[in-house]
């Protein structure tokens, strides 16, 4: 069975995020004033082949555990599509 992952890998909300913080200090020069925060974080699109979605699932969260997010300073979330 082919799998689809989509993964978001985000900043601990808890931590500083500079890059977010630089964009949303510089909406204003863009004429955007409304704008209170802004998060940056990474969109990971993966296909894997496994022979169950349990397995799929395990994938990718050893994927994202090791080596996609930094699980000191990031967090992860994700969801499975099976394709044909």
């Amino acid at each position: 069975m082919k799998f689809k992952a989509y993964i978001k890998v985000m900043p601990h909300k808890e931590l500083l995020d500079p890059q977010g913080k630089t964009v949303a200090n510089n909406m204003k020069n863009i004429d955007i004033s409304n704008v209170e925060d802004v998060r940056i974080g990474k969109h990971i699109e993966m296909t894997l082949e496994s022979s169950t979605a349990e397995e799929a699932n395990t994938t990718v969260k050893n994927a994202c555990e090791k080596l996609l997010a930094n699980m000191i300073m990031e967090t992860f979330e994700f969801r499975l599509e099976e394709i044909h």
